[in-house]
């Protein structure tokens, strides 16, 4: 359908939002998109971008803040490396959503905002996980994002801030042609490409729910442009396999062994189990049919 938005794209180098632009430029080009980072230029050379510190409020002056959605993709990723890299994962993680959210005040802004949150704030369980079951934190990186869903809540409630927040299991693919994976999927095909056999930790049969890129931009735009879809927190969906099953798959594909050799004892301790999303709550407010299956992106790959 027809929508004409104004977009603001804070983080525009990552993973996600590469995809996510690409496909705006694509299915809705009449949008107006602006994109932010802190790097000196935008990856795909787009150029409607601006180089901003985030570290320093006042540059932050120069966002748009007179837009209709802003999606923030700013964030630094990682496991055990957040124990040794703690202030980095404090200030890019909370400390630059702290400082968006003070300048939008400041500006007036009106935008939704729109922050993509992660599987590994959850509890381990074996039932599919709703978004108000238990919590656990075991890295700085799951406690860092719980404390950003915090923040837009308390800002919320205070300043009537409007958000979503959107929990993502494990994405994959890319809506952009001739680019690979990143994360879980990218390593084991990469692995694979390259004639290396793919080694996992323990048995593998910890399970996942995988999202392809193709329905998550697609969510990405949805959530923005309804607007029953306000101030809560919500599951995306997707494909749901065990470590094992996956590996398997892409072992097959490039015929290349899978291997198993036991947990490293710090990885160990940081090991989620079984992360399996319901997104019931999501899919019933879209209206999307989740029809991605891995096989079928396996088969487009070289």
């Amino acid at each position: 359908r027809y929508i004409m938005s104004k977009i603001s794209i804070l983080g525009a180098n990552s993973y996600i939002a590469r995809n996510y632009i690409y496909y705006l430029n694509k299915e809705h080009k009449d949008s107006e998109i602006k994109l932010y980072g802190h790097s000196d230029k935008q990856i795909d050379a787009y150029k409607n971008y601006i180089k901003i510190d985030f570290s320093n409020i006042n540059e932050l002056n120069k966002i748009d803040w007179n837009t209709d959605y802003i999606y923030i993709f700013i964030g630094k990723t990682g496991t055990l490396n957040g124990f040794i890299e703690y202030e980095n994962f404090l200030d890019i993680n909370e400390k630059y959503l702290l400082h968006i959210l003070n300048k939008y005040m400041e500006k007036k802004s009106k935008a939704k905002i729109i922050f993509l949150s992660t599987r590994l704030v959850y509890k381990e369980s074996k039932k599919p996980l709703t978004e108000d079951m238990p919590k656990d934190f075991k890295t700085i990186y799951a406690i860092n994002k719980f404390a950003c869903e915090n923040y837009l809540k308390m800002y919320n409630n205070l300043y009537n801030i409007p958000y979503v927040i959107l929990r993502l299991c494990v994405p994959y693919g890319s809506y952009k042609s001739g680019k690979l994976s990143y994360g879980l999927m990218g390593f084991f095909i990469n692995k694979a490409k390259s004639k290396q056999d793919i080694t996992i930790f323990g048995d593998g049969n910890q399970k996942r729910t995988l999202t392809s890129m193709d329905y998550l931009v697609k969510v990405l735009w949805e959530v923005a442009n309804n607007k029953k879809i306000i101030n809560d927190v919500f599951n995306i969906g997707g494909e749901t396999f065990s470590l094992k099953e996956v590996a398997e798959k892409v072992a097959k594909k490039y015929a290349v062994n899978l291997n198993f050799i036991d947990w490293p004892q710090e990885a160990l301790a940081i090991e989620t189990g079984d992360t399996v999303f319901n997104s019931n709550k999501l899919d019933k407010l879209l209206g999307l049919n989740y029809c991605y299956r891995i096989e079928d992106y396996l088969k487009t790959l070289d």
